[in-house]
């Protein structure tokens, strides 16, 4: 009777622990092996979590299924006396952990990636549009950029993204009175400002809807003292080169490898599509930027990213780059939660993820080669065009770049009057 009541307790559990999130993302198969497999070693709560959130690395990162891992293990230790299950688990960590040290590998066959698709919606309510950067942070060197959220929700599908996390329903809100709230907008005529509308979707992804483009130029325009971001991965630059445009807005891309683009980065245009679009923008003398974000460490990552550089140097001058930003994977719990809920192939959670001033990401000395890598390839540049770290502490700064702002009001002061004055603002 005990043993009945035992069982019947440990089914409850196997019920209760089915209906989370992360396991209901499973197919059928690896749901099935899982629930097998805790009933048969008596998996506890913690060990049903971590084999699901290997099952589903596994899967995501196209790596032998986490239940031919478990049966490989377990025949070599059929004889073997002691506690099996805690052998097995860890042997299946060590080969967990193994995969995340070591560089990922990029092939230029992509998976397929079914298309995201989300309903776009007018937004009438009354939210203020107006705020500071969503990622900004005490523990990182900060810029002090304030944001415009425009659109609310992407559908780039990119697969490091955290905008996934920071609206519930997953549909892509369009304001439809933005030029009355920023109307609303009071600034400081005596203070220079940075401000962007690319942290909480693409700036050019959803076009002039709503006649959003037309209102955040109107804010730039009177609004002289500030620098005015626009960020995309799009070529969506029709309506720039059919219109007056103020002088002081800035059109800047997320850069990646394109073997990046192919398997992370997936309803994006191409890499040349991108610095094509710049190009164009910047024959109109409109000021450009680059934001090398995130940086990825792969096998081959170093030639790739130098020919990116190269070509960025032989395509435009240094007077026509107003910034370039570095900055690489950094995720907050609930992104990792998304992405693994998601479970689309990719192999961005493949790293050795450690601590990053509140959030996660490479290890310090993989973060130094990185960004090193970069900003190394642009020394011509150097003392021509302001390079700043996002999101970075201040030990990267100086380690990579051998020196860092004494405050970020510092910062925000040295990007904007550097920036500022490649524009021909009167």
């Amino acid at each position: 009777m005990e043993s009945i009541e035992i069982n019947k307790i440990y089914e409850l559990k196997l019920i209760s622990f089915s209906r989370s999130k992360l396991f209901q993302s499973l197919d059928n198969h690896l749901q099935d092996f899982i629930t097998t497999t805790g009933e048969s070693y008596r998996l506890t709560f913690q060990e049903l979590q971590q084999l699901t959130e290997m099952a589903i690395d596994f899967e995501m990162w196209i790596e032998p299924s986490i239940v031919n891992q478990w049966k490989k293990i377990e025949a070599k230790h059929l004889s073997g006396n002691g506690n099996k299950k805690k052998i097995i688990l860890n042997e299946l960590k060590q080969l967990w952990f193994s995969l995340k040290a070591t560089p990922s590998m990029y092939n230029s066959d992509a998976p397929h990636v079914r298309s995201i698709v989300r309903k776009v919606k007018n937004n009438t309510l009354q939210n203020d549009v107006f705020g500071e950067c969503p990622v900004a942070s005490e523990k990182t060197v900060c810029c002090n950029l304030l944001t415009i959220d425009a659109v609310q929700g992407c559908s780039l599908g990119c697969s490091y993204c955290s905008i996934q996390t920071f609206y519930e329903d997953g549909a892509i809100k369009i304001e439809s009175d933005l030029s009355e709230k920023l109307d609303k907008i009071q600034l400081d005529p005596q203070k220079n400002y940075h401000i962007g509308s690319g942290q909480s979707s693409d700036s050019l992804a959803m076009g002039n809807r709503n006649g959003i483009l037309d209102a955040q130029l109107d804010f730039a325009r009177n609004n002289p003292n500030v620098i005015f971001e626009f960020k995309t991965k799009t070529k969506n630059i029709d309506y720039f080169l059919s219109v007056d445009l103020p002088p002081n807005i800035m059109v800047c891309w997320s850069l990646n490898p394109q073997i990046i683009i192919d398997n992370e980065e997936h309803f994006t245009v191409s890499l040349e599509d991108r610095i094509n679009a710049a190009r164009k923008l910047s024959n109109k003398e409109v000021i450009i930027g680059f934001h090398f974000h995130p940086i990825v460490h792969y096998e081959g990552f170093e030639k790739d990213y130098n020919e990116i550089v190269n070509t960025l140097m032989s395509t435009f001058s240094a007077d026509e780059v107003g910034m370039i930003s570095l900055g690489t994977l950094t995720f907050i719990k609930p992104a990792i939660k998304s992405l693994r809920s998601l479970g689309i192939p990719s192999k961005v959670l493949q790293i050795p993820m450690e601590d990053a001033s509140g959030k996660y990401s490479y290890p310090a000395e993989t973060k130094e080669k990185i960004f090193g890598t970069v900003w190394n390839a642009f020394s011509s540049w150097h003392d021509k065009v302001f390079f700043y770290f996002c999101m970075e502490d201040r030990k990267l700064w100086e380690s990579v770049k051998g020196t860092c702002y004494n405050s970020n009001d510092d910062f925000e002061n040295a990007l904007f009057k550097s920036v500022f004055g490649k524009m021909n603002v009167s």
